[in-house]
């Protein structure tokens, strides 16, 4: 088989003898064939092969003896042990086989003796054990008495059950009849002593099944042993139970620890933390409960019965015991994990919560036709969902701390005149970033103990699923997102609180949530489903719609601050032009200081928004910006002499037609995420409310003229915050035509003047 040489095969019609490997090789033949057909070169080849195999099967036959040579060895031992062995086994063989004939024959010798007497002894010992039997029956009574003065109760129970069957068929007997009689009445005391035992307090499991165990051999009727075993076993486990109720009072406080009579039990006195209240629960309640169920079962289920009912009647009252119990203690588990308000690390809770589902599956063993482990991940699940509306709330609040802390900040006093004093808005944003963003991922750390490998609970589907999308995912980020915006979305809501919000914060909140949309969202989201490994997206927030969330309230909050910040100057024009009498006015010679106070701001604004968002997209600026005012206003008197004698009527047309020739100007409109569009919106707002402003009031040649110097200051300030330097222009210049409007004596100042005004003001 080494060589690879293959047995003959029966079926074979020819065999070859040139073939090597075959078992019909014939070397002359194939060393003629080879000499034959094969030139010298060929011939010293094959040699020269056959010569290298001989010796690599050599080599390897050589290997394997090597191998095998300790196997060799023993098998040689072996062989030469059995030797020794098999010829100690013939030795004691013969001596076996002389052994069993000296026995067989001595076996016939004694049954050839008694023979004859065979009859006779047989007859004896029936007699014999028939009065050993009436002996028993005769010293029962005072043997069943002295049992019952020792409190031997189960050997009276067996001497009873062993004789009750031979009383009563031979109680017609008067013999019998009195020791029948006898026994009943030990009997009966014995039962009332057993029921007495059952009913103590102070009995251990174990006499309780004795009791039962007895009381059953006694043929006591077993349901009602059933409701009186499970009702001393209530009473035994209820005492647990109010240590844990007891427990639960202290930690919500509804009792103070006062020092108790007995110091031995100073310790019911003590609040548990969580994992204590669980163990506690899980080696005292629960395994009472396991052990009445183990009781139970051997004393009333795995036991013989006559009637298979009592069986189904039995358990069901197991099934309703044990139901009653387990909805008290996880009612009283789901009051205590209720009451678990920390917010730092989750690892004893979670460590509770995994120790009480294990037992709960140890119970399913214990009683195969239950669920509790079901309900009890019911009862884990709303802890895990507790614990993320806590930390939900706790990010709640910690983001209504961060916009306090940014309003105190805000409401500090900076410097009069000095821009550089206020805070400074992109340093306080990203440390509301950073701030808020670092308590996110330590909630997500916290809660990742829930999702630990070595968690039982964690490796259910069915609580694992739900906890990471719906929980995690929706329940605490979603959900503080949608807070965030809601939020923001009612500073925008609060017009008629004058001053309650800073406009800062409106600025600050809209880029935050402009960053939300940018980058902090998809991180969040990336995040939360890398760490809690979230594969069911069925029923999630899908992320696009949380951009569209943040970019909205970006949106509205940027137009709100720019309302706010267009409504305080807006303010201060109205004042201006309202208090003053623009007919009686005096020749102007400065500049008013209103203006100067709204350029301030517009100054102050520009700095603020500079600091969050960039410069944005402006137009080319005019080589003769400054000019235009001047143009505007000599044209306007130039054209004024030849249309003296209808001055409403000339001034209203031409007032018409300009504004057909210039754009419409949308003062309300959406802003961009830019600082030239935000300045750009204020200013519109000031201006639209300079501007209707003005025309509620009649002036005079004097107040016409304050108005121009006024508009022209406003020019040579205002261009730079724009987008679009004409804008300002228009408006400005609209002012000055509604002015002259409503002017009694409409002279325009020089232009010159105006401009020395200005420079000096």
């Amino acid at each position: 088989m080494y060589y690879g040489v293959e047995g003959e095969n029966p079926g074979a019609s020819t065999v070859d003898p040139c073939d090597i490997n075959g078992a019909h090789f014939k070397p002359d033949i194939y060393l003629n064939k080879l000499i034959r057909e094969k030139p010298l070169t060929e011939l010293m080849d094959k040699e020269n092969e056959m010569v290298r195999q001989i010796k690599a099967l050599d080599s390897d036959m050589q290997t394997l003896v090597y191998e095998n040579y300790n196997k060799f060895i023993s098998a040689t031992d072996t062989i030469r042990k059995m030797k020794n062995d098999f010829k100690k086994m013939e030795d004691e063989m013969d001596h076996l086989a002389t052994n069993m004939s000296a026995i067989t024959e001595f076996s016939g010798n004694i049954s050839s003796t008694l023979q004859d007497r065979r009859q006779q002894i047989t007859k004896l010992a029936g007699v014999h054990s028939l009065l050993k039997k009436l002996q028993f029956l005769f010293e029962l009574p005072a043997r069943l008495k002295k049992c019952l003065d020792m409190k031997a109760y189960s050997q009276a129970v067996r001497y009873y059950t062993k004789a009750k069957r031979v009383l009563h068929q031979y109680q017609h007997m008067p013999s019998f009849q009195g020791i029948n009689s006898d026994c009943n009445i030990i009997i009966e005391q014995l039962s009332q002593q057993l029921r007495q035992q059952f009913k103590d307090k102070e009995s251990s499991p174990k006499q309780l099944a004795e009791c039962v165990d007895l009381l059953l051999q006694l043929n006591e009727p077993p349901e009602s042993l059933c409701d009186e075993f499970l009702s001393h076993a209530r009473q035994k486990i209820d005492e647990d139970l109010n240590v844990l109720d007891h427990q639960i009072k202290l930690q919500a406080g509804e009792i103070t620890a006062t020092d108790l009579e007995r110091p031995s039990q100073a310790y019911l006195n003590t609040p548990m933390d969580i994992l204590e209240f669980v163990d506690n629960g899980c080696n005292g309640y629960l395994s009472n409960i396991c052990l009445v169920i183990a009781s139970y079962k051997d004393m009333f289920l795995n036991r013989y019965q006559d009637d298979e009912n009592l069986d189904t009647i039995a358990l069901r009252k197991l099934f309703i015991f044990v139901t009653d119990l387990m909805e008290q203690y996880f009612n009283y588990v789901q009051r205590r994990v209720q009451l678990e308000k920390e917010t730092g690390d989750n690892a004893i809770l979670v460590r509770a919560l995994d120790r009480f589902h294990r037992r709960l599956q140890a119970m399913n063993k214990l009683l195969p036709d239950t669920d509790f482990s079901r309900a009890g991940l019911e009862i884990v699940s709303k802890a895990a969902r507790d614990r993320v509306e806590h930390y939900l709330l706790a990010l709640k609040q910690h983001f209504t701390d961060c916009m306090t802390d940014i309003r105190q900040k805000l409401a500090a006093p900076r410097p009069a005149g000095k821009h550089d004093g206020a805070a400074n808005l992109a340093e306080l944003l990203t440390n509301m970033q950073s701030s808020v963003m670092d308590q996110i991922r330590s909630v997500l750390n916290n809660l990742q103990a829930f999702t630990a490998p070595d968690i039982t609970f964690a490796m259910k589907p069915y609580f694992r699923g739900p906890f990471c999308s719906q929980d995690v995912r929706e329940g605490l980020i979603v959900s503080f997102i949608k807070h965030i915006c809601t939020t923001c979305n009612d500073f925008c809501e609060c017009v008629g609180e004058k001053g309650s919000i800073p406009p800062s914060l409106l600025l600050i909140l809209a880029k935050y949530s402009s960053d939300l949309e940018t980058t902090s969202i998809s991180y969040l989201v990336s995040l939360t489903e890398e760490q809690f490994l979230v594969v069911d997206k069925s029923n999630t927030t899908l992320v696009s719609e949380m951009l569209l969330w943040a970019k909205e309230t970006a949106q509205k909050l940027l137009n709100h601050y720019v309302r706010v910040q267009g409504l305080t100057i807006s303010q201060m024009l109205r004042k201006s032009v309202e208090t003053r009498d623009w007919l009686n006015t005096i020749e102007p010679r400065n500049v008013r200081a209103v203006m100067k106070r709204v350029v301030e701001d517009i100054t102050y604004i520009d700095v603020q928004v500079g600091q969050l968002y960039e410069e944005g997209v402006r137009k080319e600026r005019s080589s003769d910006s400054s000019r235009r005012t001047h143009t505007y206003s000599q044209s306007q008197q130039q054209r004024k002499p030849p249309w003296s004698y209808s001055p409403s009527v000339d001034n209203s047309l031409i007032s018409n037609i300009q504004k057909l020739f210039s754009e419409k100007i949308e003062i309300f409109s959406s802003v961009e995420s830019s600082k030239v569009s935000v300045l750009t919106g204020i200013i519109k707002i000031s201006l639209k409310t300079f501007l209707e402003c003005v025309r509620l009031r009649t002036f005079g040649r004097y107040g016409l003229q304050q108005i121009q110097v006024d508009t022209h200051y406003l020019q040579l300030y205002l261009w730079r915050f724009v987008c679009d330097e004409n804008l300002v222009q228009v408006l400005l210049d609209e002012i000055v035509c509604s002015t002259m409007h409503r002017c009694l004596d409409p002279i325009m100042m020089e232009q010159s003047v105006i401009d020395l005004i200005c420079e000096r003001g």
